[in-house]
């Protein structure tokens, strides 16, 4: 068996803790931490995923309100031991060039684009920590015959659980967190 590099022992008993992630120069990309633990995507993603996080991304910055931003691939701290990595969201923070995560009351909108690799994560991990935090939207888009299906939730406060909102194919169009038109089959074209 080979030894595990000294980054990928946890630096305390108790195991990981989410300001560690900016202390590891060593890990892969996008290393995520759920229930304290460390979670690495190192399953290649697909180009239909990088495609979509790109044009979606495009076409939510042209759409947001001057209080909104449109984030990629950045952390979201939602408590001490969960620190995931969204593939987009829409935050109220100020830029700030030097920032690595935002707090959940600086989110509104989390997507997450599922791949083979993540699809548990998407759909029931995160789908529930999002809910937990109290960020308001949560997308999870799904790949049906190469065309983006857009499974939208809003959350319910006083359960701190998010209710489904919708499943949109083909179009979407909300009114919250802000007024979003989107033509998902244009979305999707190469």
């Amino acid at each position: 068996m080979t030894a595990l590099p000294d980054w990928m022992r946890p630096p305390r008993a108790e195991g990981w803790f989410a300001e560690d992630l900016d202390r590891l120069p060593e890990a892969p990309r996008h290393t995520e931490l759920i229930h304290g633990a460390l979670v690495f995507t190192l399953w290649p993603r697909s180009w239909w995923h990088g495609h979509l996080v790109t044009v979606l991304t495009v076409a939510l910055m042209e759409q947001a309100p001057a209080d909104a931003r449109v984030g990629r691939e950045m952390t979201v701290k939602l408590d001490p031991r969960n620190r995931p990595e969204p593939d987009l969201l829409v935050t109220t923070a100020s830029y700030d060039a030097d920032r690595t995560w935002f707090a959940p009351e600086e989110v509104r909108l989390v997507v997450e684009v599922v791949s083979p690799e993540s699809a548990h994560r998407d759909r029931t991990v995160k789908l529930r920590k999002y809910a937990e935090a109290g960020i308001p939207h949560y997308w999870c888009i799904e790949d049906e015959d190469g065309a983006p299906v857009v499974h939208v939730y809003e959350l319910d406060e006083p359960t701190r659980a998010y209710a489904p909102a919708g499943i949109f194919r083909g179009s979407l169009q909300r009114s919250v967190p802000f007024e979003i038109t989107l033509d998902l089959t244009e979305l999707a074209r190469p």
